[in-house]
C-alpha cells in the first residue's frame, strides 16, 4: 500500500511538472531575455540564500491595490493597470513557501488553485497559504483533463478536489480553475452551481516551459502591455517561477500596476424567497 502511495505521488509530480494550459511542442523562444532594471530611485537587493537570479527590491512597496469582492465571474472587472496573480498546481514545499515569502515582502496577495492530492500531501503548507490571506481555489483532485472524462466522472474529480483542499486549508474553497483550461459549458454551469467562481486566464506566463526566469518575466510583461490588465497565470511548483517573481513584481510596481486582493462574497437569497421558505417550514 505504501509503495502504491509513493508511486502515485511520483506520477502526480511528473504530470504537474509538464502541466500547461495550451499544448505546444516546444518552448517559445521568440522572447529575448533582458537585464533587470530597478525603478528610478530604487536599488535591487538579492535573496539571503545568495541566488543572484532572484533580485529583491529593497525598501517599502506600493504595489498592493484594492480588495475586489466577487460572487460570480461577472463581478471580476479590472481597471486599467490592475492585475490578479494566480498560481496553479501546488502546494509544494520549497516552492510555494518561497512564493508566499515574496508576496509578503511586496505586501500583495495571490489566488492559489490547489490540486487536491497536493493539498493532502502538504496540509500545513496549504493552510499557511490560506492563513496568509490569499484566495483559495481548487484545481481538481489529481489535475485531470476533464474534457477527456464523462460528465459524472469530471464532476467527481471537481468535488473530490474541492473537499480535499477545504480539509487541508481549513477554509471554504471559493474558486476553481480547469486543468489545461479544458472545459465545457455544461461543466462551467455545474461548477457555478456549487458556488465556485471559475477563474479564467488573461495572461499565460508559460512558466511551465523549460526556459529562463527572465524569459518568463518578459513574456508576461509583453502580454500585459498588450492587454493593460488581467489575471496572470503562474505555477507555484516551478523553481523558475519563484526565481523570476521578485523581478516581475518589481517591474509591475515600477510601471504603476496594482495587484488586487481577491475575496469571495457569498450571495444571499432574496428576502421573498427566505420568507417563502419559512412559510413552507411552518405549515
Amino acid at each position: 500500500m505504501y509503495r502504491f502511495f509513493v508511486l502515485s505521488c511520483i506520477a502526480l509530480a511528473a504530470a504537474l511538472s509538464g502541466c500547461s494550459t495550451t499544448k505546444q511542442s516546444s518552448p517559445d523562444t521568440s522572447i529575448k531575455t533582458s537585464s533587470v532594471i530597478a525603478p528610478e530611485g530604487r536599488k535591487l537587493a538579492y535573496s539571503a540564500d545568495g541566488d543572484a537570479a532572484a533580485p529583491l527590491l529593497a525598501g517599502p512597496h506600493h504595489l498592493a491595490g484594492r480588495t475586489l469582492e466577487i460572487s460570480s465571474l461577472a463581478d471580476l472587472k479590472l481597471h486599467d493597470k490592475e492585475v490578479i496573480l494566480s498560481f496553479d498546481d501546488g502546494p509544494v514545499p520549497g516552492r510555494t513557501d518561497k512564493v508566499l515569502a515574496i508576496l509578503d515582502q511586496f505586501g500583495v496577495k495571490g489566488a492559489f488553485m490547489m490540486v487536491g492530492q497536493m493539498a493532502e500531501m502538504h496540509p500545513a503548507l496549504a493552510r499557511k497559504v490560506a492563513m496568509d490571506g490569499n484566495a483559495i481555489g481548487s484545481h481538481t483532485y489529481r489535475h485531470a483533463n476533464l474534457s477527456a472524462l464523462s460528465f459524472d466522472a469530471a464532476m467527481a474529480e471537481v468535488t473530490k478536489g474541492e473537499m480535499a483542499v477545504t480539509k487541508a486549508t481549513g477554509t471554504d474553497v471559493a474558486f476553481f480553475r480547469f486543468p489545461y483550461l479544458a472545459e465545457s459549458h455544461r461543466l462551467r454551469a455545474a461548477i457555478a452551481m456549487r458556488d465556485l467562481v471559475v477563474m479564467d486566464v488573461d495572461i499565460d506566463s508559460k512558466d511551465y516551459f523549460t526556459t529562463t526566469p527572465a524569459s518568463v518575466m518578459q513574456r508576461t510583461m509583453n502580454l500585459l502591455h498588450k492587454r493593460g490588465s488581467g489575471i496572470i497565470l503562474m505555477h507555484d511548483i516551478h523553481k523558475r517561477t519563484a526565481t523570476m517573481l521578485p523581478t516581475l513584481l518589481s517591474k509591475l510596481e515600477g510601471e504603476g500596476y496594482k495587484v488586487l486582493t481577491l475575496k469571495f462574497r457569498k450571495t444571499q437569497a432574496p428576502s421573498n424567497l427566505v420568507a417563502s421558505a419559512d412559510f413552507v417550514m411552518t405549515r
